[in-house]
């Protein structure tokens, strides 16, 4: 029974507590419900599994302003060009425009997918270009694919993938901070702080995988641009990579670089591959 209340007239009232309702759910509900589908829908606009029609390939293939969308596009032609699907042809021009992207993951990417078209002449013209490309990562893939189209104009940049790689800073100053030796990196990884002339922290990021192995600097040295930072030597991955290539196009001259590897790997994997593709270029010279 609710509480009654007498007003100065006399009358009897309801308590206020009987006119209070419990507060509403729904825009609880519906802020949770936010914190899901606006997640949801940024991975699922940015998800490179996600299938795109031939319209939206070629839509996404000129969208300069996002890289993420002509990385998907490039990924959906690859997967045609895999499954003998002939329609992927009208995209070349594209993927050979998107070769010559400012993005170097798109210039990297679209390496990779030219590769699997061995046949294309535009694709081999434009994987030869890009063993000239200034970012590492970007000649190496050139030169792993070019071995596809049995050229093995790349032979310099597979040698350079079982050596140690020297990382030049692209900024100037005042080095705040420095990965230690012995430290793995992968590409993209922050490998120092430099503090430039303005008194601005920039970050150098690594240009490949990777192991530190030796510093040319320490902090609070000066560095200035091109300077080395540090050497790095190459990943398991990296290594082999560069073996399995050579094993079809290398030549005598690069033995000694095959034959070192194990300075870097003397994993079980490595030191098969190594002797694999020595075996292979030896016999080939025969």
């Amino acid at each position: 029974m609710e509480p009654q209340l007498v007003n100065p007239n006399g009358d009897s009232a309801k308590s206020p507590l009987a006119k209070s309702k419990r507060p509403s759910n729904v825009w609880l509900i519906i802020v949770a419900a936010l914190f899901i589908i606006v997640p949801f829908l940024t991975w699922y606009a940015t998800w490179f599994g996600r299938d795109l029609s031939d319209e939206d390939v070629a839509k996404y293939l000129s969208d300069d302003q996002n890289p993420r969308h002509i990385q998907h596009a490039l990924l959906q032609v690859e997967e045609k060009i895999e499954h003998g699907d002939g329609t992927s042809k009208k995209f070349y021009p594209q993927i050979v425009a998107s070769s010559k992207s400012s993005h170097a993951e798109i210039r990297k990417t679209a390496a990779w997918v030219m590769g699997q078209d061995n046949k294309s002449d535009e694709f081999h013209r434009a994987l030869v270009d890009l063993l000239k490309d200034a970012e590492p990562l970007v000649r190496r893939n050139a030169a792993l694919q070019l071995v596809r189209f049995g050229d093995a104009s790349g032979r310099p940049e597979l040698r350079a993938m079982l050596g140690a790689f020297e990382a030049k800073t692209p900024i100037g100053g005042t080095v705040v901070s420095l990965l230690p030796r012995g430290a793995p990196i992968k590409s993209g990884g922050l490998l120092a702080r430099i503090r430039d002339a303005s008194g601005n922290v920039q970050e150098f990021r690594s240009p490949i995988d990777g192991t530190i192995n030796s510093l040319a600097v320490k902090e609070g040295d000066s560095v200035s641009v091109g300077q080395t930072i540090a050497s790095l030597t190459p990943d398991r991955v990296t290594i082999n990579d560069a073996l399995q290539a050579l094993a079809y196009v290398g030549a005598k001259e690069d033995l000694p670089w095959v034959e070192a590897t194990s300075q870097f790997d003397a994993s079980a994997e490595t030191t098969k591959q190594a002797a694999f593709t020595a075996k292979a270029i030896r016999d080939r010279g025969q």
